[in-house]
C-alpha cells in the first residue's frame, strides 16, 4: 500500500514536472532588434517644437506556450537620446540626472486587451516605467503584426509629463521646454519561431 502511494506520488510529480518543463521549453524568447528600433521624443519649447531620437535600446519579450506575453523588458540608456543640438542633449541628460539614473526602463506587469486577428495584433501593455529614478504604472496601447514566425513588430505612442517623474523640463537662457512630451515608437522583437 505504501509502495503504491509512493509510486502514484512519484508519477504525479514527474508528470507535473514535465508539464512545467514543457511550458518553459515552449516559451519563445525574443530580443529587441536594435537595427529596426525607432523611438522619437516630440516636445515643445518657447522657441519651437523639437524632436530627439532614441539611438540605443535593448529588451526582451517572452511569449509562453499559450501565445501570451509572459514578460517584457525594455531598457534605454539616457545618453542614447540625441537631438540635432548638443546643448539640448546636455540639458536633457541633466534633467534625467543621467549620472545617477543612466537608464530608462519599462517592465511589463500585465498584457491586457490582447486581440489577434490573423497576423495583426492589438495590445495594451501595462507596466512600470522608470525614468529619473521614479517609477510609475503606465498603459501602452500598441498595434502590431507578425512579420513572420518569430518576428513581431509593435507601434504606438505615449504622452507624459516630465514633472511626473521628478524632472525639471530643460531650459537654456530664455528658451523653456514644455512639460509634456510624446514618445512614438516602432519596435521589433525577434527570435526562433515555435509552433
Amino acid at each position: 500500500m505504501i509502495k503504491r502511494k509512493a509510486l502514484v506520488y512519484c508519477t504525479v510529480l514527474i508528470i507535473g514536472s514535465l508539464a512545467i518543463l514543457g511550458n518553459v521549453i515552449n516559451a519563445q524568447n525574443l530580443k529587441l532588434n536594435p537595427k529596426t528600433f525607432s523611438m522619437t521624443i516630440f516636445g515643445t519649447s518657447s522657441l519651437h517644437d523639437f524632436q530627439s531620437k532614441v539611438t540605443l535600446a535593448s529588451g526582451e519579450l517572452v511569449i509562453n506556450s499559450a501565445k501570451q506575453a509572459q514578460s517584457l523588458t525594455v531598457e534605454i540608456p539616457v545618453k542614447g537620446i540625441k537631438s540635432a543640438e548638443k546643448l539640448m542633449d546636455t540639458k536633457t541628460y541633466e534633467a534625467f540626472h543621467a549620472d545617477k539614473n543612466p537608464t530608462i526602463s519599462f517592465k511589463l506587469t500585465d498584457a491586457s486587451s490582447l486581440q489577434v486577428n490573423g497576423n495583426d495584433i492589438s495590445v495594451t501593455a501595462v507596466g512600470n516605467l522608470t525614468m529619473n529614478g521614479v517609477t510609475r504604472k503606465v498603459s501602452l496601447k500598441s498595434t502590431g503584426k507578425v512579420v513572420k514566425p518569430g518576428v513581431y513588430e509593435f507601434k504606438g505612442s505615449y504622452s507624459l509629463k516630465m514633472t511626473d517623474y521628478g524632472m525639471t523640463p530643460p531650459s537654456m537662457l530664455v528658451i523653456k521646454v514644455g512639460d509634456a512630451i510624446t514618445l512614438k515608437y516602432d519596435v521589433t522583437f525577434e527570435g526562433p519561431a515555435i509552433n
